[in-house]
């Protein structure tokens, strides 16, 4: 079986990431590439089966992740139409690229934010992604993102149900 970037982050996120403990304000909610290579994490995930390479592109995309974040309060409300172009419209289908302006148009993503979810979607190493990836991606970056809880949350709920519930 061949592991992808997000198969590792998937596995990051579901083990590690999401735990109980909430970080303090301000704080990087990710932890960052001298952190997990220090912490049994990398060798769990070699025994898990994750190849190093996967592993340290994992790291790579967290890292570019926690680099680019917005600085809250930044944000644009009503951000300009987003045009895609060439590689994003190949790796991004119609299903993927409406779900966008879905959650921009209820503001559970702004400008800046699906910037980033782009980014970070373009930076996995698959040749296309599925809309249950591109809902992952977007929930590692709510994940990332200052005063992005209620999106965060109302994001995660929508991970597991089979049709999702409206914004309000």
């Amino acid at each position: 079986m061949k592991e992808s970037i997000l198969d590792v982050l998937l596995y990051l996120f579901e083990h590690y990431f999401t735990e109980d403990a909430a970080p303090p304000p301000g704080e990087r909610p990710l932890p960052g590439r001298d952190q997990l290579a220090n912490s049994p994490l990398l060798d769990e995930l070699t025994q898990a089966g994750f190849s190093p390479a996967e592993i340290h592109k994992a790291f790579d995309w967290l890292d570019a992740l926690a680099a680019q974040r917005p600085d809250a309060g930044a944000a644009r409300a009503d951000g300009p139409i987003r045009v895609y172009f060439g590689p994003e419209l190949d790796k991004l289908d119609v299903d993927c690229r409406g779900f966008l302006l879905f959650l921009e148009q209820h503001g559970v993503l702004d400008a800046d934010q699906r910037e980033l979810v782009l980014d970070r979607a373009m930076a996995l190493d698959q040749d296309e992604l599925d809309l249950d990836d591109l809902k992952w991606v977007v929930l590692m970056v709510l994940f990332n993102q200052p005063g992005s809880e209620a999106a965060y949350a109302w994001m995660e709920t929508q991970m597991f149900l089979d049709e999702p519930e409206p914004v309000h």
